[in-house]
């Protein structure tokens, strides 16, 4: 629907669509400028008080002369409005979305059309270092829930004039914003164009879940292979890294987070610590977190595959027997313990902070001593289970973190069953699991190594030195 000229007209038609009277934060004002009447709507909460004033003030000193010598709103637009954020929109549904978006929208008698002027102030926190993704070196800004902030912090690291911030609304009822960024000469066009058509295909009413519900729209998942399909950043010089290498960012209104496409296994590998210091102690940072990740995903299916064949094995090796006589099974330990970390991991979120060490306490008590004290498990269990547990926040990515997690307990079950046959069987079907697994854009999952690049492997492998021209 256009809207018309008559303000009681475009009054009509809005009003019959937005609840207004009902909304308490949905508020109108009328005003009479040179003589003719006129109205705004505004979401209180958005509102820049101080601007509006100031704006408001300024088309008050109109004159009925002036006015009638006004041809149309862009013309209005030139001769009275200073502030520079002004749009024009004639579609009542573009109309609605700007209003419910939080702009201040003006409607004038005889005018056609409504403008839309961004008065908004974002209720938001500061930006401050992200908790998961710490540095030693470098920047301390993170993400915010504010899109347009997200954005200004990569336009801050990337000043060139071909990076493009793409906007598009997503869901049907929520219009989320969701932004495409990308450098035109660098973004593999193909890739680009495959992101574009799935974000413009979505078809929900919500993104109830924000980015995640984003991401189950763009990718179909298979229950089975819980490895991560994207890789997720709350760090604006990572998002700005990607860029700058060709990759797809995508940011969505109320997420401190930016999803990077498309992302492979050895992308994962990679934090800003590597880059933070000199090439060589950053690829020894790298090695020692790449390296310590993938023993957690085998260290208790071998040591319990060495509990069964210690007869086998060498004297020397003769440590890893038990310590104690178990009660419990080795395997009901393990498994236990897989749980137990968990239920730990999820208590320390809710735990408030000040109560946060008495947990820390508490869980040591009852994981270590008691535990052991009461025959439940043996201290050998508990070693091990507690540098994977420590091992495994080596790695940033809490997606990919359970997904080895999932692995490590198949290979586990696997090795009880079916002893070294199964142990074997379980690194097949972990490698089956990363080879069948696909992209965002359908790039492998173990690229560059299969299809193989060593130049885009070699980045991967260790730290390069940084390019001079």
């Amino acid at each position: 629907m256009i809207l018309k000229k008559s303000l009681q007209e475009n009054m009509a038609i809005l009003d019959g669509i937005l609840p207004v009277g009902k909304s308490q934060d949905l508020l109108v004002r009328n005003f009479n400028l040179g003589g003719r009447c006129a109205r705004v709507y505004y979401l209180d909460g958005f509102l820049n008080d101080v601007v509006m004033e100031r704006m408001v003030s300024r088309m008050f000193q109109i004159t009925p002369e002036q006015i009638e010598k006004t041809k149309d709103l862009r013309d209005f637009v030139e001769k009275f409005i200073t502030y520079t954020e002004v749009d024009i929109y004639t579609k009542t549904d573009d109309v609605i979305l700007q209003i419910l978006s939080g702009k201040s929208v003006f409607l004038v008698d005889g005018l056609e059309g409504a403008l839309a002027v961004d008065l908004r102030e974002y209720p938001a926190r500061s930006v401050d270092e992200p908790e998961k993704e710490r540095v030693m070196r470098g920047s301390r800004d993170g993400f915010v829930e504010t899109i347009i902030w997200n954005a200004a912090l990569i336009r801050r690291r990337i000043r060139d004039p071909k990076l493009v911030v793409e906007i598009i609304h997503v869901g049907k009822r929520s219009q989320t914003d969701v932004a495409i960024v990308y450098i035109e000469d660098l973004v593999k066009q193909d890739e680009l164009s495959i992101v574009r058509s799935k974000l413009g295909g979505i078809q929900v009413d919500s993104l109830t879940m924000n980015m995640e519900s984003l991401t189950e729209c763009m990718v179909k998942k298979r229950w089975y292979n819980p490895f991560p399909k994207v890789r997720y950043t709350e760090r604006p010089d990572s998002a700005a890294a990607a860029i700058l290498e060709g990759d797809v960012v995508v940011l969505v209104d109320n997420a401190p987070q930016a999803m990077i496409m498309p992302t492979t296994l050895f992308s994962f590998m990679e934090e800003p610590n590597d880059y933070y210091y000199p090439p060589l102690v950053g690829s020894y940072i790298r090695f020692v977190r790449t390296a310590v990740f993938f023993v957690t995903l085998v260290l208790s299916p071998l040591w319990y595959l060495a509990v069964e064949y210690l007869d086998k094995l060498p004297p020397a090796l003769a440590f890893l027997n038990v310590s104690e006589p178990a009660k419990v099974p080795i395997i009901i330990q393990l498994l236990l313990l897989e749980g137990a970390i968990d239920v730990l991991r999820l208590a320390s979120v809710n735990t408030p902070n000040m109560l946060g060490n008495s947990l820390s306490i508490i869980g040591a008590l009852l994981l270590g001593e008691f535990a052991v004290k009461s025959g439940w498990l043996v201290p050998d269990t508990i070693l091990y289970m507690s540098f994977i547990a420590i091992a495994s926040f080596t790695q940033p990515n809490i997606e990919l973190g359970y997904a080895f997690k999932f692995m490590r307990v198949m290979i586990l079950l696997l090795t009880f069953f079916f002893k070294i046959w199964g142990f074997a069987l379980g690194l097949l079907l972990v490698l089956f699991f990363v080879a069948t697994n696909k992209t965002v854009t359908g790039k492998g999952y173990l690229y560059p190594l299969i299809p193989f690049n060593w130049q885009a492997l070699k980045a991967h492998l260790y730290r390069r030195k940084l390019r001079v021209k």
